[in-house]
């Protein structure tokens, strides 16, 4: 297979001998022959590449580790980043080099982490699976085919699953490793086949690299309305982030990570991933539309090896089944990845416990409470006596990929939404009437919907408000064509006082939480804590 466009930056200007058959900067079509030809996947009926991850389906967040040395021991939130010491990594990457020169095909994709051209940075991937070379040239920005001669990377990021780490040697704790030095500007991943873990590395980097410039990194999605008003959705997984951002009557800028800059909120990507598990066209036709497209890779999504049919519905082999695709297989997504700086900023949660308000607006001082605390909830799974919701804190919306202290991103936040007087929402699309396991039901997305598109067109800052007993945020009272009696949760509960005593259990949990970032905000966020009523 002949290669595209070769950079005269060669693998051994970078010290990687290799006798390898090098397949440089393929495209879609020949990446996808390849990879059936290998048979790392098959093609469904419908053209999509469909593959498995094997054991890991999802990130493996206790097997990340970043290099402490001289420039990172003083930047780095060393409380929840794990270290190894340079000569650990040295191992490490002495152990992928020899991995490398044994491998009959390699794949090079020199590509973009960043839309805008003054705070993109340049990254070459090395794979050993032509399907995880389509999926990064699918997530990363492609550059300019006439860029690619001349590309010299300034990170690199190796990806072998055959890969397998020794603990005692690498420092490590399995055969899983995924191994970050700023210093030298290199990521080792082995041991896993889940694609995910790429593009995180990509967007740990520019967490580390962008605030130092002044400039925002966000786990978010971001969407442009017809009047040129950008939206940023926060959230974690199960939020609704991707759904409501995916809106047909809005530009799609991307869906999981942008810069916000002096001038532009900024997509990192080229692609989209989306979670795909009972995906339906009615729910989510766009996203759905792309299950059915050649380009698109398939992960962990069950399918007829005779029929080529496959089953988004069936969770057996993972219930984070995903789809990576091109942005552009969004029918309304923009054309190069960028938007203005935002006038609103969503913060999504899903409340399993029924206690927050379908929506609420925020100050700046409470933004970054709520940004920093980072919280949604999940249903209580089928353990034996677990009966209540789970909360879940992940600050910044994204703590995995946080390298710095989480109040370096809250400070930029709440700087950017005080100077461009943007409007922040917190928006709860979890339970209402009741808890998730007792008496409560999903909050209606056609609320959910009505709601966003009054805080996104300006009418509902016009609205009545009432102050939160428990929280102190602002509540609109009435909202034309929601029921007000969703508006306050309290009014949804059969029984007020158990309403008020989950109430203060969830107060609690806020507090609990946030005494970790106490001594690092100002006081006017420390007084935007809750308080039970």
């Amino acid at each position: 297979m002949p290669s595209t466009v070769v950079s005269a930056f060669g693998l051994e200007r970078q010290g990687l001998a290799t006798t390898a058959d090098l397949h440089w900067n393929l495209a879609t079509a020949a990446l996808v022959e390849l990879a059936v030809q290998r048979g790392e996947g098959l093609l469904s009926e419908h053209g999509a590449l469909v593959v498995q991850t094997g054991k890991h389906t999802g990130r493996s967040a206790n097997d990340k580790f970043i290099v402490r040395d001289a420039d990172t021991d003083g930047t780095i939130w060393w409380d929840k980043n794990k270290s190894i010491t340079p000569a650990q990594f040295a191992a490490i990457k002495a152990d992928f080099e020899a991995a490398l020169k044994d491998k009959a095909d390699l794949f090079v994709q020199d590509l973009h982490g960043g839309s805008q051209p003054e705070h993109r940075v340049r990254v070459r991937v090395i794979t050993e699976f032509a399907w995880h070379s389509q999926f990064i040239r699918t997530l990363l920005v492609r550059p300019d085919p006439s860029e690619l001669a001349d590309f010299v990377p300034e990170y690199t990021i190796i990806d072998l699953p055959s890969f397998r780490a020794d603990p005692a040697r690498h420092g490590c704790r399995s055969e899983t490793i995924v191994a970050v030095d700023f210093t030298n500007k290199t990521v080792l991943i082995g041991g896993t086949a889940y694609a995910g873990e790429m593009k995180k590395s990509v967007f740990s980097i520019l967490n580390y690299l962008l605030p130092e410039k002044g400039v925002m990194p966000m786990h978010c999605s971001a969407n442009i309305g017809p009047d040129g008003d950008t939206a940023v959705f926060f959230g974690l997984s199960g939020t609704g982030k991707t759904t409501l951002s995916a809106d047909a009557s809005r530009t799609l800028i991307g869906d999981d990570e942008h810069g916000w800059s002096d001038t532009a909120v900024f997509n990192f990507e080229g692609g989209c991933y989306a979670k795909v598990i009972r995906l339906s066209a009615e729910a989510e036709p766009e996203i759905y539309a792309t299950t059915r497209r050649f380009g698109t890779v398939l992960e962990n999504v069950v399918i007829n090896p005779e029929t080529r049919v496959i089953d988004l519905d069936d969770n057996s082999l993972a219930e984070n089944s995903r789809g990576s695709y091109p942005i552009e297989f969004i029918p309304n997504a923009s054309a190069d990845n960028m938007g203005p700086v935002p006038r609103n900023i969503i913060m999504l949660t899903a409340d399993a416990f029924g206690i927050l308000p379908p929506i609420a607006k925020l100050t700046p001082d409470q933004a970054m409470y709520h940004f920093l605390s980072g919280y949604t909830a999940r249903v209580a799974g089928t353990e034996i006596g677990v009966t209540e919701p789970d909360a879940t804190f992940s600050t910044c919306f994204g703590a995995p990929f946080m390298p710095r202290h989480p109040s370096v991103y809250g400070n930029l936040l709440k700087s950017r939404i005080a100077s461009g007087g943007v409007d922040v929402w917190l928006v709860n699309t979890g339970w209402t009437g009741g808890s998730a396991t007792a008496g409560g039901s999903r909050m209606p997305i056609k609320v959910t919907r009505a709601l966003l598109n009054a805080a996104l067109d300006g009418s509902l800052k016009t609205a009545e408000f009432r102050t939160d007993a428990n929280f102190g945020f602002a509540v609109p009272v009435a909202v034309p064509g929601v029921d007000s009696t969703l508006l306050n949760p309290r009014d949804t509960w059969a029984d007020k006082a158990d309403y008020d005593t989950k109430a203060k259990a969830l107060v609690g949990m806020f507090i609990a939480n946030f005494a970790q970032f106490e001594a690092h905000v100002d006081q006017g966020v420390r007084e935007s804590a809750p308080s039970a009523a």
